[in-house]
């Protein structure tokens, strides 16, 4: 029997693939996210879009009212302004720390409930590798770094009810948000410490992410999984 899922930011790179994924398994696929215009599975029976900009925190518990019961969870969904500390405005400050964190930890909060009825549920937080050294962005590299922190914090809460909460923290993912990014010299010293000189496909990161909503055993809880190809060995 299929699953029911969230995904969310799942219109286009890694969020798409992991979509894929799920509706390749059979699966029931929602998907939380802001433009459906050039979405390819719009007319998919198994996927229902939603249309919601995950800026506004205060309606994610009527927004996960209005999908039901599911069975996984991915916080997909990440935002960046490619600006340093000092350009930030206080409402740019407020939208990415609600988009990036705190949505997040409200749709756990909003699905924990059932997950815990039924004694099962999976959660995959999509961090970066800059949880762990730092961005130029500061405030995505503090959401980030939260993110992961949520994460085992949810496990140790969660994990004896029977739920999975895992991270993946990617370098460099070959999507729309790195192609457009003004770090481009960060990111080619980043690819020269990687065993394979490139950044990942969002493919692989998809694999990974499927791999800790599906199938990794109960015991792989509250981790946080890199996948940067060895860009932070010494």
């Amino acid at each position: 029997m299929g699953k029911t899922v969230v995904v969310t930011g799942g219109t286009r790179g890694i969020g798409l693939e992991v979509v894929k994924r799920f509706v390749e398994n059979g699966d029931q696929v929602h998907v939380i996210g802001r433009d459906f215009s050039s979405f390819p599975y719009n007319d998919n029976p198994n996927v229902q879009s939603h249309v919601y900009d995950l800026r506004d925190v205060s309606g994610i518990p009527e927004l996960a009212k209005s999908i039901g019961d599911i069975d996984i969870l991915i916080n997909n969904a990440g935002i960046s302004q490619g600006k340093n500390y000092a350009e930030y405005t206080e409402e740019e400050i407020a939208g990415i720390l609600n988009v990036n964190l705190k949505a997040p930890l409200a749709l756990v909060k909003s699905f924990a409930a059932g997950w815990i009825l039924k004694g099962e549920g999976r959660v995959v937080n999509v961090a970066s590798q800059a949880s762990e050294i730092g961005h130029n962005d500061i405030w995505y590299g503090i959401t980030k770094a939260g993110l992961v922190n949520a994460t085992k914090t949810l496990a140790s809460e969660l994990g004896p009810k029977g739920i999975v909460v895992n991270a993946v923290s990617p370098g460099p993912v070959q999507t729309d948000m790195t192609t457009d990014t003004t770090y481009q010299e960060r990111y080619q010293k980043i690819i020269s410490r990687t065993y394979l000189k490139r950044i990942a496909y969002a493919s692989e990161v998809a694999d990974v992410i499927y791999w800790l909503a599906t199938e990794s055993p109960q015991y792989v809880n509250g981790e946080n999984i890199d996948v940067n190809n060895g860009a932070q060995r010494i």
